[in-house]
C-alpha cells in the first residue's frame, strides 16, 4: 500500500509527520500511518508524563482497525489481556433496580418493510412478547456468560454475534509500538517545553525537548492528552463546551483483583450523580466512577467507589477532571489533533478509542501532500465535527431519559433542554418508534431502540404493516426467536472457558 517510487520525486510530497505523544492515540497514528506511508515518521513521547488510561472498553468497529493492521486475534488478546465484549449493561438508569444490555448487533430479524422492534411493540401490546433483550443474541449471551465466534464454539445454524474487546489500554499501546517501530517509526523520549508557530500559515513548525533538540516536520498529530500542546497554539482551536448537557465533570479509577468470571459485557451502573464503570480482564478488573462535583464530592465519590468494587483496589484511585466537548475544528494548518487533545466524552457508551480510529481513518483517507491544505481540513474538520456530536447526543439521550426521580442530578438531566438535533429523534421515536439514521451516524437504529426501550420509552404506537401478521403468527415467531436464541447459548462455552481454549 505504501507509494511507489514515481511518486517519490514529486518536490510537494511530505517529508516528516511528527506525532506529539505516545498512548493509544499516539500509538494507534502511528501504527495506521505507518502501514500505508513510506513517509518517515517520528513520535515523541516523554515518560515523565502519564497517560489518562481510561479507555479499555470498545466497540466493534476496533476489530475493522486490527483487521487493517493484519493483528492476529489470539496474539492480540493475549498481549493486551483482552477479553470478548457482547455489549453493555445498564442498571438503575431507568430507576432502581432496572436493568437493560446495549447489546451490539441484531435484535431479533427485521422484515423486508420494518425493523424487528416494530413488530415486537405489536406483541408487547397483545401481552405475549418477553422483554426486548431476550430477542437479541448478543443479550442472551452476555447475561449467561457465555462467548463463541464462528469455528470456535458457535453453532453452525449461529446467527452473527458481533464482539468488541475489553483490554488494558497501556498495554495496546506497547504492542502497537513495537509493529510501529517494526515499520520504521523513530520514537523520541524527551518533554516538549516549546512549540514554534508560523500563525499566518497557520502552521506548526517545530517542537523543541528540554534536551534542547528541535523536532521540525511538515505535519504534525497531537496526541498530547488534555493539554492539547499543540493544536491550542493555532487560531480556531476553542473549546466547544458540552458540560451543560452532559455535567459529569470528574471521575476515579482504580484496578482490583478479578474473582476468575469474566462478564462479557461492561457494566454501567447509575448512582445519584453519575454512574460507576466495571470492565473485566483476564488479570484484573477496571473500576471508575464518574460523577457530577456539584452533586458529589470527591471523597464521596472515592467511598461509593470502594464500596462497589469487586475486591480491594490493587492501586489508590486516580483522580480525573474533564470537560465533555470537543474543539471546533480538530484540524487546523498542519496540524491534527486525535484523541483527547481534540475533546472528550465520557466512556458511557465505549467511544473513546473509536473516535481516536475514526479521526485516524479520516486522515489516511484525505492525507496531504503539502503540510497545510485548507480545503482538505475543512472537509475533515464536517465529517468529523459530525460524529461527534452525534455521538453526543446518544450519550445526551441517556441522561435526559432517565427514570431515577427524587435525585438531583438526574432531575436536573431529566428536564434539561435538548439540543436542537436530539429532539426530532425523540419526537420520532415516541410517537411511531420510527429512527433515521443519518450518513455515516455510529449508533444504528438497533441501537437507539435498545436506549429508548431501555430506559422505558415505548412509542405510542407502531408500524401499520406490523398488523398485517396475524396475531397466532406473531406469537408463534417471537416464541420461537426467544427459544432458539436460549437454545443456541446454551451450548456455547463460558467466556473464561473460550479465551482459555484460544490461547491454548
Amino acid at each position: 500500500m505504501k507509494g511507489d517510487s514515481n511518486s517519490d520525486d514529486r518536490g510537494d510530497r511530505l517529508r516528516k509527520i511528527v506525532i506529539v505523544g505516545g498512548g493509544s492515540a499516539g500509538w494507534m497514528a502511528a501504527a495506521a500511518l505507518s502501514s500505508v506511508t513510506s513517509t518517515p515518521i517520528v513520535l515523541v513521547e516523554s515518560d515523565e508524563i502519564g497517560t489518562v488510561g481510561v479507555g479499555e472498553a470498545t466497540i466493534p468497529q476496533i476489530r475493522t482497525f486490527n483487521r487493517a493492521l493484519a493483528i492476529d486475534e489470539r496474539e492480540f488478546v493475549r498481549a493486551t489481556n483482552a477479553t470478548f465484549k457482547l455489549g453493555i449493561r445498564f442498571l438503575g438508569w431507568n430507576g432502581e433496580g432496572s436493568d437493560y444490555i446495549h447489546a451490539f448487533g441484531q435484535v431479533g430479524q427485521p422484515t423486508a418493510v420494518m425493523p424487528f422492534h416494530q413488530l415486537w411493540l405489536r406483541g408487547r401490546a397483545l401481552g405475549f412478547a418477553g422483554a426486548f433483550g431476550e430477542y437479541a443474541l448478543n443479550d442472551v449471551a452476555a447475561r449467561a456468560g457465555k462467548m463463541a465466534m464462528p469455528g470456535r464454539g458457535m453453532p453452525a445454524q449461529g446467527a452473527n454475534m458481533p464482539w468488541a474487546y475489553h483490554f488494558d489500554a497501556s498495554l495496546y499501546a506497547q504492542f502497537l509500538r513495537k509493529r510501529a517501530e517494526a515499520k520504521g517509526v523513530k520514537r523520541i523520549e524527551g518533554k516538549i517545553v516549546g512549540v514554534t508557530c508560523d500563525h499566518e500559515e497557520p502552521a506548526i513548525e517545530s517542537v523543541t525537548l528540554a534536551s534542547g533538540q528541535v523536532i521540525e516536520g511538515d505535519f504534525f498529530l497531537d496526541c498530547t492528552g488534555f493539554r492539547g500542546l499543540l493544536i491550542s497554539q493555532l487560531e480556531g482551536s476553542d473549546f466547544c463546551d458540552w458540560s451543560h448537557w452532559l455535567p459529569c465533570d470528574s471521575a476515579q479509577a482504580a484496578p482490583c483483583r478479578s474473582d476468575g468470571e469474566i462478564s462479557p459485557f461492561t457494566s454501567s451502573t447509575a448512582h445519584s450523580a453519575g454512574w460507576q464503570w466495571r470492565i473485566p480482564l483476564q488479570h484484573r478488573v477496571g473500576n471508575g466512577v464518574v460523577y457530577c462535583s456539584a452533586h458529589m464530592s470527591d471523597d464521596e465519590a472515592r467511598a461509593h467507589l470502594l464500596a462497589n468494587i469487586d475486591s480491594a483496589p490493587d492501586a489508590e484511585p486516580r483522580q480525573i477532571r474533564f470537560t465533555t466537548g470537543t474543539r471546533r475544528n480538530h484540524w487546523i494548518g498542519n496540524c491534527m489533533a486525535v484523541g483527547l487533545s481534540a475533546g472528550f466524552l465520557e466512556p458511557l457508551e465505549s467511544t473513546s478509542i473509536h473516535l481516536i480510529q475514526y479521526s485516524i481513518a479520516r486522515l489516511m483517507a484525505m492525507l496531504p501532500r503539502r503540510g497545510t491544505d485548507p480545503a482538505i481540513a475543512a472537509s475533515f474538520n464536517h465529517e468529523v465535527s459530525r460524529q461527534w456530536l452525534r455521538v453526543r447526543d446518544f450519550l445526551i439521550l441517556h441522561y435526559w431519559a432517565n427514570g431515577r426521580v427524587g435525585e438531583p442530578f438526574w432531575d436536573a438531566c431529566r428536564t434539561m433542554e435538548l439540543p436542537e438535533t436530539l429532539v426530532p429523534k425523540i419526537e420520532q421515536f415516541k410517537a411511531t418508534g420510527h429512527f433515521i439514521r443519518e450518513e455515516e451516524e455510529l449508533f444504528t437504529e438497533v441501537g437507539w431502540s435498545q436506549v429508548f426501550l431501555g430506559h422505558g420509552i415505548i412509542p405510542e404506537s407502531w408500524h401499520p404493516l406490523a398488523d398485517e401478521m396475524p396475531e397466532a403468527e406473531l406469537r408463534q415467531f417471537l416464541d420461537r426467536m426467544g427459544a432458539g436464541y436460549r437454545e443456541m447459548v446454551s451450548r456455547m462455552p463460558t467466556q473464561a472457558e473460550f479465551i482459555g481454549a484460544l490461547l491454548r
